[in-house]
């Protein structure tokens, strides 16, 4: 098995998870029952989204082609000619 998602959170993991099985991609989830755990382990690494070594390539493929690869967008900045420093 081979990572081809780390997610921040539950939900994306499971996003991840669907759009692979979509694609016909196994998929599996490792990390979910230690999220009870959070006041003894770190929060972050926690979960990943793994796949067969065969179907890394394709897995990579299936989750850029739904958008879970692209980093995350500020809405707050979105239309601005440049951010720099705003008065208060």
């Amino acid at each position: 098995m081979q990572v081809a998602y780390r997610a921040d959170n539950l939900f994306d993991a499971h996003l991840a998870r669907h759009a692979l099985e979509d694609a016909g991609i196994p998929a599996f989830v490792f990390g979910e029952s230690l999220l009870g755990a959070g006041g003894e382990l770190p929060l972050f690494g926690v979960l990943r989204v793994c796949v067969p070594d065969v179907a890394l390539p394709d897995a990579r493929a299936a989750l850029q082609a739904s958008g879970l690869l692209d980093g995350p967008q500020d809405p707050t900045f979105d239309g601005l000619p440049e951010a720099g420093l705003l008065p208060a």
